[in-house]
């Protein structure tokens, strides 16, 4: 847990700049993504009709420059955006908002208990970490009784298929079932960037262990609109594979 955290705080420091000019047309400024498909959380609802999220505490983890929280705030929610990486945040900064941000491990969330009616992650976290269940279990921790969590990642399939978003990104190349992490080292042999990966029923088996209740699983099909390649995204892959795999969780 302690070299994944390390290594991605180090890695998103270092790339902050180039992933914000390279994707941050399509992000926006004020906008609420889910995943590279751009489903939009004004259509999708999955926190709640947006005005039932004025006067909500929401907590964002893995915020990035904190679009989401930025969206949230124009709905009259009360976010906070937290993020590993103090580069991220200062992107964040820069574009300015009303709200607190906080640079902190997802893994030890600096907040009370029972401080936010809903909590949020939009590929933040948690396919970074070497231990989901601790993440899931300081969320559920930080969120009053009925509070809903909504977390966005790489669809679990994916990591059978080569990460490419061409033809040669359709062929079966390695186990579903390898739970092998993806690891990229440094010429100390140190982990500079790290992603774990979780089958769909490991994802499942982690939300119950961390005393969440599964209510939807959302799977974004690509739509006509959308003819942007986002690393191994693309229309030619997205129109017969998923590429993100949505999860909502209510803490009774």
């Amino acid at each position: 847990m302690a070299e994944s955290s390390r290594a991605n705080r180090g890695w998103w420091d270092r790339n902050a700049d180039e992933y914000q000019v390279e994707h941050g047309t399509f992000l926006g400024d004020d906008r609420f993504v889910w995943g590279p498909e751009g489903l939009d959380e004004v259509e999708a609802e999955l926190l709640g009709p947006p005005e039932d999220l004025k006067g909500r505490d929401v907590l964002e983890i893995g915020a990035g420059a904190a679009q989401c929280s930025r969206w949230l705030a124009a709905q009259g929610a009360r976010p906070v955006a937290l993020d590993i990486s103090h580069r991220q945040l200062q992107h964040a900064l820069r574009i300015g908002g009303p709200f607190p941000l906080v640079c902190a491990d997802a893994g030890a969330l600096p907040f009370a208990d029972s401080s936010f009616d809903l909590a949020c992650s939009a590929y933040g976290a948690l396919p970074f970490v070497a231990d989901p269940v601790l993440v899931l279990r300081e969320v559920r921790r930080v969120l009053r009784p009925g509070g809903r969590f909504v977390f966005s990642v790489t669809h679990p399939i994916r990591w059978a298929f080569p990460d490419e978003p061409g033809p040669e990104g359709l062929s079966v190349s390695a186990s579903y079932f390898d739970r092998t992490p993806y690891v990229e080292q440094g010429e100390d042999g140190h982990a500079v960037y790290v992603e774990h990966h979780r089958t769909i029923g490991d994802r499942v088996r982690d939300i119950v262990a961390a005393d969440l209740r599964l209510v939807d699983l959302v799977e974004p099909e690509w739509p006509a609109w959308n003819t942007s390649e986002w690393g191994g995204w693309s229309p030619l892959r997205g129109n017969l594979i998923p590429g993100t795999a949505i999860f909502v969780c209510v803490r009774d």
